[in-house]
């Protein structure tokens, strides 16, 4: 399981240029199986994803092809988590 960070950088300027591209490739990360939950950093500092069902080395290339990575919109870093004690609601994650 996975933690991604999304934190604003140099181009934060830019967001709303790459906006719809950055949609398009959450919505993929959701159709793939990949995502779990996606949201906002508070106080405006970017965002965060959780994934899972895939390895770091995908997960990678997969956030790579985020534009507002590309564009340097955002820094991303990935936290990998090995869940060892799930609620119930969440014992999906445990593998």
């Amino acid at each position: 399981m996975f933690i991604v960070l999304l934190k604003f950088s140099a181009n934060k300027a830019q967001a709303g240029q790459f906006m719809e591209g950055h949609k398009a490739w959450i919505k993929r990360g959701f159709d793939d199986g990949v995502f779990v939950l996606v949201g906002s950093l508070q106080p405006n500092q970017g965002g965060a994803v959780l994934a899972h069902n895939t390895s770091l080395s995908d997960l990678q290339v997969g956030v790579n092809d985020d534009p507002f990575v590309a564009q340097n919109v955002v820094s991303a870093e990935i936290l990998e988590i090995t869940p060892s004690k799930a609620d119930d609601r969440l014992k999906f994650l445990l593998g």
